[in-house]
């Protein structure tokens, strides 16, 4: 496994926000970390809001904490609320567990980082994301069973 590389986080970020004002989606925050939960790259959009750089490191941790995407996340918090509540306090509230997070895999399936992504529908930042993993060639993990 080769962890994620710096410019391959700066060209997923890059890519994520060029895709959002493409589509014209509300100013977006990309959060990219490496395997070991590190902050690798962290953008923010001109006229994105305060919160948006907690709530994409939190998209981005909490799928690589938990090892699935966030769409897996989410299903997971709805059926078991106590849990996710338990993790949040374990996590000192690190844990934002919704579309919009997903891991980045080599091609071989081995988890490099994680992403999240955050400003507009979790729905549209997953968007962003997918398109930004795989023109760098990489292998998205969103969580949808697809």
């Amino acid at each position: 496994m080769t962890p994620i590389t710096l410019a391959q986080a700066d060209a997923i970020a890059d890519r994520a926000l060029a895709k959002g004002r493409e589509m014209k989606f509300h100013p977006l925050t990309v959060a990219i970390l490496d395997a070991g939960g590190h902050l690798k790259v962290l953008k923010r959009a001109d006229e994105s809001s305060l919160l948006r750089p907690d709530i994409a490191i939190g998209k981005a941790w909490a799928v690589l904490g938990m090892g699935f995407g966030g769409r897996e996340l989410a299903r997971r918090a709805e059926k078991m609320p106590a849990f996710f509540i338990a993790l949040n306090a374990m996590s000192d509230g690190r844990m934002v567990p919704l579309p919009g997070g997903a891991l980045i895999r080599d091609q071989d399936g081995a988890i490099i980082g994680s992403i999240g992504v955050t400003g507009d529908t979790s729905d549209n930042d997953e968007i962003c994301l997918v398109d930004a993993i795989e023109a760098q060639g990489l292998v998205v993990d969103t969580g949808d069973p697809r």
